[in-house]
């Protein structure tokens, strides 16, 4: 019996952890271009987004396309991006729907993250940990709807104009908290809904507040693992990790690379943290 995670691209990849899952492309549309998210060289991604003076959209992925990598003989275990910032997660259940109806006894589960990046990615890997565990469908759910209950996710960009592009934030906000160096703390709500956490004025200060936010939270340091996906920012995210291990003892800190969507919102230089 085969058992298949099956992910949108909100999930980003490291490949010696994540080559197992199957991965379902959003489509990013910039200017008259429609790319799929797969395997995307990020750099000239980020060169085209800062080329665009228009809104830069992007498409979820349809039902179809879930639907044909649906397991016939196992159980389906489906991750999605937060289904407040997406249609991604109605598709695969839209999918499930359609699958049920052709194969009544078939095992499909859909997974709102209600996170996005670093966090949907962890959500993955907890899957992929309780499927080697021998839990069994019930079990893998249960345990999964849990972990994304508890789960926290936070991220602080170096650029805001795909933000203005996309209508998040004015142009004047933006150009305001560039002349004032001020850095937003952003964060999800527990719904999956993006809000304004913090202001801070420069780079380094937001960082540092960053780390002091995340030992706010009552967290069992020993037991968790904490994930960073950076947008063309190792250097960055590595420095971030020194820190935060160098202050809590988090069982692990893993670093993911953004991939095509993530780095549509986080943008250059932006970091995306979850634990």
């Amino acid at each position: 019996m085969e058992n298949k995670i099956i992910v949108d691209s909100s999930i980003d990849f490291s490949d010696d952890i994540t080559e197992e899952i199957d991965r379902v492309p959003f489509k990013i549309l910039i200017d008259n271009d429609e790319i799929a998210d797969v395997n995307l060289n990020t750099e000239e991604l980020i060169s085209k987004m800062k080329s665009s003076k228009k809104h830069i959209k992007t498409a979820c992925p349809s039902p179809d396309e879930y639907m044909n990598l649906f397991s016939k003989d196992g159980a389906s275990f489906v991750v999605t991006i937060s289904s407040a910032l997406s249609g991604s997660y109605n598709s695969a259940m839209l999918a499930k729907n359609m699958f049920l109806e052709k194969i009544p006894e078939g095992l499909v589960h859909i997974f709102d993250t209600k996170s996005a990046a670093s966090g949907s990615t962890l959500v993955a890997l907890k899957i992929k940990q309780l499927i080697e565990e021998n839990l069994n469908f019930s079990e893998i759910i249960e345990a999964t709807n849990k972990y994304v209950s508890k789960l926290k996710t936070f991220f602080i960009l170096d650029s805001l104009d795909n933000l203005v592009k996309n209508g998040r934030i004015s142009g004047v906000k933006a150009k305001v908290a560039s002349l004032l160096h001020i850095v937003p703390i952003m964060g999800e709500n527990g719904n999956g809904e993006i809000e304004l956490v913090e202001q801070v004025r420069g780079n380094k200060k937001a960082f540092n507040r960053l780390i002091e936010i995340i030992g706010e939270f009552n967290i069992d340091f020993e037991n968790t693992i904490l994930g960073i996906t950076h947008s063309n920012a190792m250097e960055k995210a590595e420095n971030l990790k020194k820190e935060l291990l160098s202050r809590y003892k988090f069982k692990d800190v893993l670093i993911f690379k953004a991939g095509g969507l993530s780095t549509v919102y986080a943008d250059d230089g932006g970091i995306v943290v979850a634990f």
